[in-house]
């Protein structure tokens, strides 16, 4: 049974639409991802915490959900908004409609609504808070009391609660420790591919009783959120400098890597989220197209300021900070997410150089 359902935006902005998924009503942060395909990889990474994410893409659901390319064990983000949901799928992977996926797991979704002037919307006026309701009397009220983006710890709601080894450990490998601050499986995937034993730690885990198992390396990951919020997040970099361990950061770990040395982040308009993002790599002059999924960003002239650090990749939209480097300890971090494969092995270069860091 169909169910009218209203988006509405902090703004006041009003879209009519039908409602699919949960019957329940749900308020977050709306943001738009303009990837074609890979919804199901978009509603379960852990980084759209605290999000109602707007699919640009007019058709979604037409092949349906899998068991297996979800990014973590549960849907993440708050709500889901689409053009046109379909509601035949076919693929021969699929076992369940995106629909049922969503009402399952309790998860509010709309469509019939533009997401074209939504996204359009976002675009001139910014990322704001919004949600999914069924009677619009007092949502407005309701949405203006909910917390902002800014000033979020949201990592600690997605991080693990205990440690845990992830994938086949195997004799002579390297062991790296992954701080999970909202963790993709798909990283976790590729470390252990690229030849390391992993374990996953909570993010608020101290370096020095991590260390106590002999790592030979350390890995920051993705998550959502203010990394201005996550004190724990900038404090396990000051650490892990003055260990001069072999570090690499991803996203949200990118963001701790530039706090913990002195830059400054700050909040993006929009933010970046899609799978077509052009990239330079600075030092080989190579443009690679990257996923990316962050709605903060480190300050590109608080980082030039800092001594001994190399700015290694840069966004060619709007020229903000992607990648760096420090030039005399192991540490390396990228804003994007080099295992998403959009390229499709543009970016997996990343995980050897992270490798040859220990190697060495």
């Amino acid at each position: 049974m169909t169910k009218k359902s209203y988006l509405i935006l902090e703004d006041g902005l009003e879209f009519e639409g039908t409602g699919f998924g949960s019957d329940m009503e749900t308020i977050g942060e709306i943001v738009f991802n303009t990837s074609m395909s890979g919804y199901q990889e978009v509603l379960t990474d852990p980084s759209y915490s605290g999000q109602i994410v707007t699919m640009t893409y007019p058709m979604i659901g037409n092949y349906g959900i899998n068991d297996d390319d979800g990014e973590s064990s549960r849907i993440q983000v708050d709500g889901f908004v689409v053009k046109e949901y379909s509601k035949t799928y076919s693929n021969f992977r699929a076992v369940r409609s995106l629909g049922e996926y969503l009402k399952n797991a309790g998860i509010p979704a709309i469509e019939g609504v533009d997401t074209r002037k939504i996204t359009r919307h976002i675009r001139d006026r910014g990322a704001m808070r919004a949600g999914i309701f069924h009677d619009k009397k007092g949502a407005l009220k309701r949405l203006l009391a909910h917390p902002k983006m800014e000033g979020s710890d949201l990592a600690s709601g997605v991080s693990c609660r205990e440690p845990y080894d992830y994938g086949d450990k195997k004799d002579g490998r390297p062991k790296v420790a992954v701080f999970d601050f909202g963790v993709k499986k798909n990283i976790l995937t590729l470390l252990v591919n690229t030849g390391f034993n992993v374990t996953v730690y909570p993010g608020s885990m101290p370096l020095r009783q991590v260390l106590k198992e002999r790592h030979d390396a350390i890995f920051l990951s993705n998550g959502p959120g203010d990394p201005d919020a996550v004190p724990y997040g900038k404090d396990l970099v000051t650490s892990a400098v003055k260990e001069g361990i072999p570090t690499f950061g991803i996203c949200l770990g990118h963001q701790f890597i530039a706090l913990g040395l002195g830059a400054r982040t700050f909040k993006l308009k929009f933010g970046h989220r899609g799978a077509n993002q052009p990239v330079k790599n600075m030092i080989t002059g190579n443009i690679e197209i990257t996923s990316q999924n962050h709605g903060f960003a480190v300050d590109i002239e608080s980082m030039k300021k800092i001594r001994d650090i190399e700015i290694t990749h840069i966004n060619l939209n709007d020229n903000t900070v992607e990648g760096i480097r420090h030039k005399k300890i192991p540490l390396m971090a990228v804003q994007y997410h080099p295992e998403a494969s959009p390229g499709p092995h543009d970016s997996q270069y990343l995980f050897n150089e992270f490798y040859k860091m220990i190697k060495r």
